[in-house]
């Protein structure tokens, strides 16, 4: 969960093309309260670098809070904006 200036800022296409680059799978997708909610799955190292970038996203973008939290994998196939 990343939240603060994160929607109207090319967060989820930026985030989807970081994990295109690094060949992970997942989902990215914003929510009601403003919040942008981002899932990865894919080699440990890749994820690492995938959420070491959602601490900062996009240029204008400016993250308050970010949380993260594991959860097991859904096998899931490509990365979608939702």
């Amino acid at each position: 969960m990343i939240s603060g200036q994160v929607q109207g800022v090319f967060f989820r296409q930026s985030a989807h093309q970081v994990a295109a680059d690094l060949g992970l799978g997942g989902w990215v997708r914003n929510l009601p309260d403003g919040r942008v909610e981002a899932v990865f799955e894919g080699n440990r190292g890749a994820v690492d670098k995938a959420v070491a970038w959602c601490r900062e996203g996009p240029p204008w973008a400016a993250v308050d809070r970010f949380e993260v939290s594991e959860e097991p994998e859904e096998g899931l196939d490509g990365f979608k904006i939702r």
